[in-house]
């Protein structure tokens, strides 16, 4: 007795969805995670820079951490990535803030371009493993002196 295409076709997808389900990572990242960028940066006249916004994430995987990574270029091509300090991921919203200290940092007042990016890097042991972004914007922003 033959099988309906139909059939078939409800029996091989039903059998590939199954599969998708029980096979995704124990670790997997829940995926309400979002990043900001204030609209207003900062350099010291020592040359320290301070970027800042807002964030929310929830719990990293049990085998990653999260972090956030923020960039700031400038139309001379002056550009300078740094870290922000340690962050929490509780699904609250709350505000990162990323020094640089003035030390070979080159970003002057004026005009910049911030990208903001809330990271979750894989570890295995005490190594990276992977990075992958969860969340970015990108914002012009006013570098002041202060």
């Amino acid at each position: 007795m033959p099988i309906p295409a139909r059939r078939m076709a409800l029996a091989g997808f039903s059998a590939l969805a199954a599969t998708t389900l029980f096979t995704a990572p124990a670790g997997a990242t829940v995926f309400n995670q979002g990043i900001s960028v204030h609209h207003d940066a900062y350099v010291a006249k020592d040359g320290a820079v301070t970027l800042s916004g807002m964030y929310h994430c929830e719990q990293a995987s049990p085998m990653g951490a999260m972090q956030i990574k923020a960039t700031v270029v400038q139309e001379d091509g002056r550009q300078l990535s740094i870290g922000a300090e340690q962050i929490v991921c509780d699904g609250r919203e709350r505000r990162w803030v990323a020094n640089a200290p003035g030390a070979f940092v080159n970003v002057h007042p004026g005009r910049a371009v911030v990208t903001a990016e809330l990271q979750e890097v894989r570890l295995s042991g005490l190594m990276p493993k992977s990075v992958d972004t969860l969340a970015r914007d990108t914002q012009d922003v006013e570098v002041h002196e202060h």
